[in-house]
């Protein structure tokens, strides 16, 4: 409860809408209650068996006074124009109950429809809003299938667990409400004696709703499993065919997929019984009813058969809330499961935020000083100690695993330091407001993140008020005007998903442009053209030496021969500084940066 009472808090503003979707139930539960209630007069007229009150026994609007006098008008009807008149005058009534309860009810979905959209938007804004303010490092330990399973597959469930919860707490409780009050009336006795039953219905579902949960918990689990494997998939297709493993992969979708199957079927089949249940008590409660209606009826004349039959008209109609009832504490079970899926994420801790931050500005230089960095138990980087100084290009080479990628992340304020510290003129990293510091440099990394969308939207990245000529000026230093004028769309061409309708050197230039556009302070480079064909290379690099003029500027690279150019060069191995220098200086020296340029002269 405490979690559907959670969910209804996305819902808001919801107090100018509860009033209008109660009124608007309880209008139609009251001609619903009309329309079957008006067909004990209908089958008195029928059968000539029209209560004849002569003087009202009730005074005011009671249920007996308004009873009494409604079957004086019918009375005053076959005394003027027949039984015939008011048969036509009860199946008016019928239909104009009929419609106006429809109307009603149609009303009442459509404002239940505006709740449940209000609902799913909010809960899956603020899941996602969640997600972009996790660590980098968070992402690292989860499942990307997991995440994008819990933004739309659970969310989807939350959607009719809402649905359900507004049905089974307010709408059938109230038309529950209605047919009760209306068989008191018409005989308290018979009715009390049928409700004893109806609580062991309630008993069996609360059973089967404790199952549905469970088993919804391992369900989006495993949707979330299987959501991994096919972006693995998808992402990685040129590998699996090219290395023949479709088999292999088709084993671990068969194995995920056989899981989730598996879990699916204990849903379906803990759901479904929740509706036999129901019924077989319905009817059983209906067959008592049926004896104990038909005795009084017979033996003792209390009741008419023409009302003993209305009675139970109403009567299976009270069964269909009761049965609605239970089939939304099902839904709202499966839906409760998703909803703690969807918390988990919203609830998540991320890095507590400073109340105050530094604004960033690079007057002289970046310091680490003494830093150790530790991912898990792995100790990547090891007392490293070094500066990088304003409007200097400073190279970071060495061996795979060295630590250079991480520099940068540290760099960017990804992570923070396990030891040590990242200085900006003196003042820590993490005490500079990070979007600040952040809107200060740009990163060119080595496959360059595009998006489904036109060139000139990936460029522009979000940044508004760009003037054409800024963009046009950042699209010829980054060299995009050479291929973006052969396109019959230009700028305004798709790249499709993750850049695929492009060459490696056309994103790399749409990366770079984009760097351009946004005239940072400090420019980051992580292998930006090891990926390239040497005519690619020789465009991009051109391109780089734009980006790069009169900026301070971290170079990350493999290939020696691009970072020649730099003002100095950091080698490391081991998470630690090995050698510093410049290109001329380190190839006069023994050490590791002579003996990686004699291995790659090959």
């Amino acid at each position: 409860m405490r979690t559907l009472w959670r969910i209804r808090k996305y819902a808001k503003p919801i107090g100018g809408i509860l009033p209008i979707y109660l009124v608007l139930v309880f209008g139609a539960t009251i001609f619903s209650v009309i329309n079957l209630s008006a067909l004990i007069p209908l089958m008195q007229v029928l059968f000539d068996q029209v209560e004849v009150v002569n003087e009202p026994t009730s005074q005011g609007w009671s249920l007996e006074y308004i009873k009494q006098q409604f079957y004086n008008y019918i009375m005053t009807l076959i005394a003027s124009g027949g039984r015939v008149h008011a048969l036509y005058f009860i199946c008016g009534l019928v239909a104009c109950s009929v419609v106006l309860a429809n109307l009603f009810r149609y009303a009442s979905q459509l404002i239940l429809a505006k709740v449940r959209v209000r609902v799913i938007r909010n809960l899956r804004q603020d899941a996602f809003d969640k997600v972009l303010r996790f660590d980098l490092g968070y992402f690292h330990q989860q499942h990307k299938g997991d995440f994008i399973s819990r933004l739309t597959v659970d969310v989807q469930d939350v959607e009719q667990s809402v649905v359900s919860g507004m049905k089974a707490l307010i709408k059938e409780p109230l038309l529950l409400l209605g047919y009760l009050v209306a068989l008191f009336s018409i005989s308290p006795e018979l009715t009390l004696y049928t409700l004893i039953l109806i609580p062991t219905a309630g008993f069996g579902v609360s059973v089967v709703a404790r199952k549905i949960r469970k088993w919804s918990g391992m369900s989006q689990e495993s949707m979330g499993q299987l959501g991994g494997v096919l972006d693995e998939t998808f992402t990685g297709m040129r590998m699996i065919k090219a290395m023949n493993a479709e088999k292999w992969v088709k084993s671990r979708f068969a194995k995920n997929l056989d899981s989730y199957a598996r879990e699916t079927y204990q849903i379906a089949s803990k759901s479904n019984l929740s509706s036999p249940i129901s019924e077989i008590t319905g009817v059983v409660v209906l067959v008592v009813t049926l004896t104990l209606g038909g005795r009084i009826v017979l033996e003792e004349g209390v009741l008419q058969a023409a009302t003993f039959i209305g009675f139970l008209v109403i009567f299976s109609q009270l069964l269909n809330p009761a049965k609605a009832i239970s089939v939304a504490s099902a839904q709202i079970n499966k839906g409760l499961a998703s909803a703690k899926r969807i918390f988990e994420i919203i609830d998540q801790e991320t890095s507590p935020v400073r109340s105050e931050f530094a604004k960033p500005e690079l007057k002289s230089a970046i310091d680490f000083h003494l830093v150790d960095f530790t991912y898990g138990k792995e100790l990547v980087l090891s007392g490293l100690d070094f500066k990088l100084y304003k409007g200097e290009a400073l190279a970071l080479v060495g061996p795979s695993g060295a630590g250079k990628s991480t520099i940068a992340d540290l760099l960017c304020g990804f992570y923070q330091p396990s030891k040590g510290q990242v200085l900006v003129d003196g003042l820590e990293l993490n005490a500079i407001d990070p979007h600040l510091w952040r809107a200060q440099l740009s990163f060119v990394s080595q496959e360059p993140v595009l998006f489904d969308d036109s060139i000139r939207e990936n460029i522009l990245f979000g940044l508004e008020d760009v003037s054409e000529g800024d963009l046009k000026r950042a699209v010829q230093a980054a060299r995009v005007d050479e291929f973006t004028d052969r396109m019959a769309d230009g700028l305004a061409t798709k790249v499709g998903t993750n850049g695929n309708r492009l060459s490696g050197g056309q994103k790399q230039r749409i990366a770079i442009a984009r760097a351009l556009l946004r005239d940072p302070e400090l420019l980051i480079l992580d292998e930006a053209t090891s990926s390239l064909d040497a005519q690619s290379e020789h465009l991009v690099q051109e391109a780089l030496m734009n980006l790069t003029k009169g900026r301070t500027t971290l170079l990350i690279a493999h290939r020696l021969s691009t970072i020649q150019h730099a003002d100095r060069i950091l080698v490391l191995n081991n998470g630690a500084v090995a050698q510093i220098g410049r290109h001329h200086e380190l190839l006069q020296r023994d050490g590791l940066y002579r003996e990686m340029t004699r291995l790659q002269s090959f």
